[in-house]
């Protein structure tokens, strides 16, 4: 979706709570849950300057205060108020399958500022906004960030075959920005390398077999391996699997997407026995307004 690429997005059943309570004093105190409600964060930051007084993670702390302070500057009366407040995040994700702990985060604050989650997301990041945007859509959606206009609108995508696809969590965390920051100093026909990407995006769209989007799937894969200078990763480790191996948000980290015509269980032990433990079914994953038309 860089360079005005027509991405398609699909948004899954898991997300991130968030509940907001006033407090007495000038502080913001918060604190975010995993999925099993263990605190994995927590601090303490000063609604005056936003600096973090107590912080289990200075890292993670530094970034809270960037997204509060551009929402800020969103909206002037967010956060304006003479008292404190009570953040209490909870992921219902493991935070390691990277399937967006910080958008939807993002997402959760623009709705509490009352601002645009996407502008928000530009503004705190170097992103295009379109994690931000599947965070509040309520089915599969294409996403387009360019110059001219950033925009998103829901699209029928109900595959046939979604009981073959599967989701592989590959044990490994790759920086989204990073990513990005590659892809800008990396890529050198942008426009060309968006144009291409676009047409299969509407080919997927329109694309009624599972043989179609597995040809569909390992374009895609060809084409950015040549144009980012990266290997792919079913090259890489699971040059031997039967189905295809689609790379999805920053290559080489989180999750991937699997096809199989064989049954669940033979895709699992396959993945379980190239150090791929967590398997998930498409129609598991995949919120439910996204399976039927």
């Amino acid at each position: 979706m860089l360079s005005g690429a027509e991405a398609l997005a699909i948004p899954t059943r898991l997300g991130q709570k968030m509940i907001v309570k006033d407090t007495k004093g000038s502080n913001l105190i918060w604190e975010s849950l995993d999925h099993n409600g263990e605190t994995w964060f927590s601090a303490t930051i000063s609604l005056y300057d936003f600096k973090a007084l107590k912080t289990s993670d200075l890292i993670i702390a530094e970034n809270l205060q960037g997204i509060l302070k551009n929402a800020c500057r969103l909206n002037s009366e967010f956060l304006s108020k003479w008292n404190g407040f009570k953040v209490e995040t909870q992921l219902e994700f493991d935070r390691a399958w990277g399937l967006g702990s910080s958008s939807t985060l993002m997402y959760n604050i623009a709705e509490w500022a009352g601002i645009n989650g996407i502008m928000l997301a530009l503004k705190a990041t170097n992103g295009s906004g379109y994690d931000v945007a599947c965070s509040g859509a309520d089915g599969p959606i294409i996403y387009i960030s360019n110059d001219e206009r950033i925009s998103y609108t829901p699209v029928d995508f109900y595959p046939n075959f979604a009981d073959k696809l599967y989701f592989v969590h590959l044990g490994e965390k790759v920086k989204s920005e990073d990513q990005v920051k590659y892809y800008f100093r990396t890529c050198k026909k942008k426009d060309a390398f968006a144009e291409a990407q676009s047409k299969i995006t509407q080919k997927v769209i329109s694309n009624t077999s599972l043989s179609g989007f597995e040809s569909l799937m390992e374009e895609h894969e060809d084409l950015v391996s040549e144009h980012l200078k990266l290997p792919k990763i079913k090259d890489e480790r699971f040059s031997d699997y039967w189905g295809i191996v689609k790379s999805l948000g920053a290559w080489g980290g989180d999750m991937i997407l699997v096809s199989s015509d064989r049954s669940e269980e033979e895709t699992k032990t396959y993945f379980k026995a190239h150090d791929c433990s967590t398997v998930i079914p498409y129609e598991s994953l995949v919120l439910e307004e996204a399976l039927v038309s």
